[in-house]
């Protein structure tokens, strides 16, 4: 038999004088009109996915379930279920008073950051989802209302030969002209055959040359028909960020994502504005208050969330309002199920400054077979107009790639 986390001791989250439960904050008044709903349990699936994915369902008295997701990775189904005493006989309506109330209760395990922000993220959307089943609207109506009808998706591409200019070419045009997509992302931390040292993140010339060369090639051969944005997943020192950014700032870059470490925003802020080749960051940074010193700053040019990791949907919408202030637009950092994606698009749809939300499975044969829905088409998501996210799980294709050893959560 395995650890019972619920029952992990900590005395911090048991006299916590922020304690936001509703019995402390007496929030008790009945509601009416079908509002009466206590949450009962909180349970967990993980899908071996291209990234395990970690599903949520919260379950009440009402016989309705949400499901949610949280971003990818060991930890979070142990934190969550560590929670889920102080969601029990709470009404899941109170989406704002509950997310706060997990950070605070959680303070001492570090809801600051890292998976102890990613579980409660889990938690939020399928709170999203449940509120919006219980109200009969979509989890868009939830966050302020819509601007869009559907979320442009861009879709992040590879190919075996990901250092060769020509191949990820005509990857590029393979996904524009056979899969729909207007909007790509290719790897250009890529070995280019000349590294000398990868510990010290200096690139040389000639490394520069060559991340130069799969840019033009990818550039050139899509024209008009695509954006193209380019990851660097963190590798580079300042001064190769800049002379990278630099010399690509003569090609159509849509932007250059995560250039330097996402630790020092000063790097950050000075790379960014030392090219005009648009820079984008975001995934690595926790919460809006992560992310403030981003955006206020005019360290980035695009801000990138990566929404069931950031905190969640509320925290995500949180960040764009923030970066609004400045002018900054949205590109959802995403690798999510179908389920987070969804949830990712109704954000997109409810703030004005949204760019796009990744894709990131298009390898991956039955990743929309996950839920009964049409996900993706044309390289658009079509903001559900259904109840909570308008995404119906597959329970037998959950069942079917589980992780090994995961057991299946309970039908709704």
């Amino acid at each position: 038999m395995g650890v019972d986390y619920t029952q992990l001791h900590d005395p911090n989250a048991e006299y916590t004088m922020r304690d936001l439960s509703a019995e402390t904050m007496n929030v008790t008044r009945e509601r009416g009109g079908g509002r009466d709903v206590e949450i009962t349990d909180v349970q967990t699936t993980m899908v071996d996915g291209n990234f395990p994915w970690t599903l949520v369902r919260i379950y009440t008295d009402a016989g309705i379930v949400g499901t949610g997701e949280a971003y990818w990775g060991a930890g979070a189904p142990e934190l969550i279920e560590r929670m889920t005493p102080f969601l029990q006989g709470e009404n899941p309506l109170d989406i704002d008073r509950l997310t706060e109330h997990l950070v605070q209760k959680m303070s001492g395990e570090g809801s600051i950051g890292g998976v102890t922000v990613t579980a409660i993220s889990g938690i939020e959307v399928a709170l999203h989802d449940l509120a919006g089943k219980i109200l009969d609207v979509p989890a868009y109506q939830l966050l302020g209302g819509k601007y869009r009808d559907e979320m442009r998706v861009y879709c992040d591409c590879h190919t075996e030969e990901e250092a060769d200019p020509v191949a990820c070419a005509d990857e590029a045009e393979r996904v524009v002209e056979e899969l729909g997509f207007d909007a790509l992302k290719f790897d250009l931390d890529v070995p280019s055959g000349h590294e000398k040292d990868r510990a010290n993140r200096h690139l040389r010339d000639v490394e520069i040359e060559h991340k130069a060369s799969i840019v033009e090639a990818i550039t050139e051969r899509v024209g008009h028909r695509a954006d193209v944005a380019f990851d660097c997943h963190w590798s580079f020192s300042g001064g190769s960020a800049k002379r990278l950014a630099d010399r690509l700032e003569e090609y159509d870059v849509w932007w250059l994502e995560d250039p330097v470490p996402p630790e020092n925003h000063d790097v950050q802020r000075e790379v960014t504005q030392s090219t005009t080749t648009p820079i984008t960051v975001g995934e690595n940074v926790y919460r809006n208050h992560g992310q403030r010193r981003l955006i206020e700053e005019q360290a980035i040019d695009i801000i990138a969330p990566d929404m069931p990791k950031v905190g969640g949907m509320r925290e995500t919408a949180k960040i764009a309002d923030l970066a609004d202030l400045y002018y900054v637009p949205v590109a959802m950092h995403n690798v999510a199920s179908p389920v987070a994606t969804v949830a990712s698009a109704h954000v997109g749809a409810a703030v004005s400054n949204a760019l796009a939300v990744e894709y990131h499975s298009y390898e991956l044969g039955w990743w929309e077979d996950l839920v009964e829905e049409d996900v993706i088409e044309d390289g658009y998501i079509e903001i559900p107009e259904e109840p909570g996210l308008g995404v119906t799980l597959d329970m037998d294709a959950v069942a079917e790639h589980m992780v090994e050893g995961e057991e299946l959560f309970d039908e709704a």
